[in-house]
């Protein structure tokens, strides 16, 4: 798996997560849900993701995006 496809990955397992938790925990998990739209939304303008530095530093192998 490359480190494109592991951190979109990451990103769909957190959103789907923060969904399940805001429908059977908690209304206010949908901030987590706020927190991880606006995360992905800076890392596409900015190029800073800091999942990706995390699995880089695990030693997966970088794609093209990251």
């Amino acid at each position: 798996m490359t480190l494109d496809r592991a951190v979109l990955a990451f990103a769909g397992a957190m959103t789907l997560l923060s969904v399940v938790l805001t429908l059977t925990v908690s209304p206010l998990f949908v901030w987590f849900t706020v927190f991880i739209g606006l995360n992905m939304l800076q890392a596409a303008f900015t190029g800073f993701c800091p999942a990706a530095m995390i699995f880089r530093r695990l030693g997966i192998a970088p794609g093209t995006a990251f």
